[in-house]
């Protein structure tokens, strides 16, 4: 099996890559992760995701609104999708942008290729994959300029998703006996069922990313995306994952958009100064009588 293994390199974490046939090669991606930055929110949950803002320096902040989560992004910002686990055994996330499969850059399907991470790792997935040793930077950028609208795709801009499987256990080294006392074969119609029902070989019908009609007729400004940026190194190698379900484990979903939209939307509060006429002689009075 072809690898890559880096030489001379302090990045501390590594990510893997998989694709959805049964025992197949997936990609390995070898991500430098920043030091010291915030704690990943919801540590109780097997599997968090959180957006980065490579350019600020921070994560954003998670709002909520009927149940579903929102972040800010400003136009020309580079970021990053940080998934951690913290589950006890390997699982793969099949990450998407804008309706995109960040890996293959096929409209997104929940069987495709994803990220493999260790139990207990995290990963963070700061672009498009271009190759096993290069990707290009996401960035929030205007609808037009979007990676999904320059391939014909807009209809899904503003949200990221990631649905988890967790890996297949392995079998038990021994095999049953038949009625005869003969050792069962592999390829018994037990074992054939078992194998298809751990494969995910049909597709898996996932979340739509796009909002209420009502509201994006409200919006204030126009919607952003995600764009395809300056080419960066991220090493890559191929590794073997067998999903346990044909279905995600878990699927996340975080919606991003201009603040002045999710203050439309009404995910996020209208700022005071915008409550008010503004006064051009605020402190004009009468003269005061004398004490």
């Amino acid at each position: 099996m072809k690898t890559i293994v880096p030489t001379k390199t302090s990045i501390p974490t590594k990510s893997r890559l998989h694709t959805s046939r049964r025992r197949s090669a997936a990609l390995l991606a070898v991500v430098s992760l920043v030091l010291g930055v915030r704690a990943f929110a919801h540590e109780s949950a097997p599997v968090t995701v959180d957006i980065y803002d490579r350019t600020q320096g921070e994560t954003l902040a998670t709002y909520t609104q009927d149940g579903q989560r929102y972040v800010v992004g400003v136009p020309g910002h580079e970021y990053a999708i940080r998934i951690r686990n913290h589950a006890p055994t390997r699982i793969v996330a099949i990450t998407s942008v804008d309706g995109v499969n960040v890996v293959t850059g096929d409209t997104a399907s929940p069987t495709q290729s994803g990220y493999v991470i260790d139990a207990g790792g995290s990963v963070e997935i700061g672009g498009w994959r271009r190759s096993l040793e290069r990707t290009a930077a996401f960035y929030f950028t205007d609808l037009g300029d979007s990676y999904a609208a320059r391939t014909d795709r807009p209809d899904n801009v503003g949200v990221i998703g990631v649905a988890v499987f967790h890996e297949r256990r392995p079998l038990a080294a021994y095999a049953p006996a038949d009625r005869a006392g003969r050792p069962a074969r592999a390829d018994a119609p037990e074992s054939r069922r078992e194998a298809r029902d751990a494969t995910p070989d049909a597709a898996v019908a996932s979340e739509s990313g796009r909002g209420p009609d009502a509201v994006g007729r409200q919006l204030s400004s126009a919607k952003i995306g995600t764009g395809f940026g300056r080419d960066e190194t991220s090493l890559a190698q191929q590794v073997t994952f067998n999903r346990a379900t044909a279905s995600p484990a878990e699927s996340i979903t975080i919606r991003y958009d201009r603040r002045e939209n999710l203050i439309a939307m009404g995910v996020l509060p209208n700022p005071r100064y915008a409550q008010r006429t503004p006064d051009p002689f605020p402190l004009t009075h009468f003269v005061p009588a004398p004490r």
